[in-house]
């Protein structure tokens, strides 16, 4: 698949616009790595919860997380990108050799969805996102 649109986020995001922070950019964003996400200080397959985009991390902790979704815009696939990163607690990588980074107490999750394939006269896929943001 080719990932315009990640790549046009992670031109975006540069260190030079969040001065003190780290950008951890996956592959798919122009950097050369995935972004793994852990539920346990023990890094393994079976911790191993997630692969997100794009993080940002400031004073060693993830301050935040990007999201960047191309292809597939359902509800499930969106609220389970969410779900996901936010049962997780550690970023684990051999880029960091191997130190644990925790989440910091409040994080911001990003999620950025490609509209540009709907067709907007036929697609419940807005009403269903604004939906979710209605207090139930």
């Amino acid at each position: 698949m080719n990932h315009q649109l990640h790549k046009k986020i992670g031109d975006i995001v540069q260190d030079s616009e969040f001065p003190g922070c780290k950008i951890v950019k996956s592959t798919e964003c122009g950097g050369k790595q995935n972004i793994p996400l852990f539920c346990s200080k023990v890094k393994s397959n079976e911790t191993e919860y997630c692969n997100v985009d794009l993080l940002i991390l400031k004073d060693n902790r993830i301050k935040v997380i990007i999201e960047i979704e191309e292809a597939n815009i359902k509800p499930t696939q969106i609220c389970g990108k969410f779900l996901t990163s936010a049962l997780s607690s550690y970023y684990i990588h051999e880029s960091e050799n191997n130190e644990i980074i925790d989440m910091d107490n409040s994080v911001l999750f990003i999620q950025i969805l490609d509209t540009s394939k709907l067709k907007m006269d036929k697609t419940s896929k807005i009403e269903q996102w604004k939906n979710n943001l209605n207090e139930k």
